[in-house]
């Protein structure tokens, strides 16, 4: 049975979703402003994982991840670069929406953008006023932390405590400085007419909208990176709450951080690779390789070996998978039917158990490297076709679940099959000679030998 780690509770639970054969899935996408950098795509391929493990298991998954499209870095970065706001997010959106298929990613169905769902958002600000969750303060608004007892139960936090270490403000216009912005008065940039100003949403409120605004009620799974637990998914707790009356998600999962020379990645720290820039040297599958060999709430260490390493797993895996199916593609007389081959059904049992322990990646990849040495060790035996033919059967399946694209093969035409037999005809009679000719042509069809 799947169990997930919900942060919530700090603890392993049974996962049980809301509805019978159901997923509800919200992970919090960009703020496009730039290129992502490599802590970036943690999420992406983690929780791309997590659903193809879901549908894999027999759920219907409905996947959301929005784009945050209005927010003061993006106006910064249009204001350096002289150009419109809608042109600069437009442009990194789609290099977004790239480097997530470059990283063998799918796309979430729904992709919401925070400028298209500004009347669902006043909406919101106004039912959380007229509760008395939220005040307005010449023009902006407010929400109002001492009216839920339950405040910073995601981060394991006490209002008193975080009272003693907020900032002392001159500003007065906040009731509490723990108080969120849910509404900011400002001319500067795109902004919206609303009843309190023009201007602007508070990050925080955008994504409990598009939630309510996709779903309609409380999700099964919440996530995204481990920096987003406290202010931001706390802060969407809050105004779930205050206006639901109910917890926004059931799960709440959090990766944990990608660093280097073990500090955490950020723009902030300047210490960042954008994946664009990594991706001129790797691809994505060797990106995607490396981040899965870790459990993704761990935190994970960037290095030029470790990449390196994934790129010799990832050479190693393609590599056992297109030798077994050259040798089904030659079989003359074998009729592909996959057989109940005990080894095979064990290593799927080892993947799902895996899986199944809140996706841990990093032992699923434990069984991934035993299917690679059962390919190798069948592909030397003679016959065992049926065997074979079900071990790169399961070899697929779990490859659809990690998304890692090692089993690629390319069918051989009926002229190599000729060539390849005829090569290893020559081989048996020693005539090298005609072995290496013919290996030549091969290669010159692409074909390695």
């Amino acid at each position: 049975m799947l169990k997930i780690y919900n942060s919530m509770t700090n603890s392993l639970e049974p996962f049980q979703p809301l509805e019978a054969g159901k997923v509800s899935m919200y992970v919090c996408g960009p703020t496009v402003y730039n290129y992502i950098h490599i802590g970036n795509a943690r999420p992406i391929i983690i929780f791309d994982v997590v659903r193809n493990y879901l549908t894999y298991i027999g759920y219907d998954v409905d996947y959301v991840s929005n784009i945050t499209d209005v927010d003061d870095k993006i106006i910064a970065a249009a204001n350096e670069q002289g150009i419109a706001e809608f042109a600069l997010t437009q442009l990194f959106t789609e290099a977004y929406q790239a480097d997530v298929r470059a990283l063998g990613s799918n796309l979430a169905p729904t992709m919401p953008k925070v400028t298209e769902t500004m009347p669902q958002i006043i909406t919101f600000i106004e039912e959380l006023i007229t509760k008395g969750y939220a005040y307005e303060y010449a023009g902006d608004v407010y929400f109002r932390i001492a009216q839920l007892s339950e405040y910073g139960q995601l981060s394991n936090q006490r209002v008193e405590d975080l009272m003693i270490g907020a900032r002392i403000e001159t500003n007065t216009s906040k009731e509490n400085p723990l108080d969120f912005t849910l509404w900011k008065a400002t001319t500067t940039g795109v902004s919206w007419e609303s009843p309190w100003s023009k201007g602007r949403p508070g990050w925080h409120t955008e994504c409990v909208v598009m939630i309510d605004d996709h779903f309609h009620k409380q999700i099964d799974i919440h996530g995204g990176g481990m920096d987003l637990k406290f202010p931001h998914h706390e802060n969407e707790i809050a105004q779930s709450h205050a206006c639901f009356g109910h917890q926004l998600a059931n799960y709440w999962m959090h990766n944990g951080f990608v660093q280097i020379d073990d500090e955490k990645m950020s723009k902030s720290l300047g210490n960042f690779k954008t994946v664009r820039d990594i991706l001129e040297q790797y691809d994505g599958t060797t990106i995607r390789t490396w981040m899965l060999g870790t459990h993704y709430r761990q935190p994970i260490n960037f290095s030029v070996e470790a990449l390196d390493n994934a790129k010799k797993v990832f050479e190693k895996a393609t590599s056992a998978y297109q030798g077994a199916m050259r040798k089904l593609d030659l079989a003359d007389d074998f009729v592909q039917l996959s057989t109940e081959y005990d080894i095979a059904l064990q290593l799927r049992n080892q993947f799902k158990c895996a899986m199944d322990d809140d996706f841990n990646t990093s032992n699923a990849m434990t069984v991934v490297f035993e299917i690679i040495k059962g390919l190798n060790q069948l592909t030397r035996q003679n016959g065992m076709y049926a065997e074979l033919q079900t071990m790169c059967e399961l070899f697929v399946e779990v490859d659809t679940v990690l998304g890692l694209q090692f089993a690629s093969y390319k069918p051989l035409s009926e002229g190599a099959k000729i060539l390849l037999k005829e090569r290893e005809q020559a081989r048996l009679t020693k005539d090298f000679a005609r072995a290496d000719e013919i290996r030549a042509k091969l290669q010159a069809e692409g074909i390695e030998v």
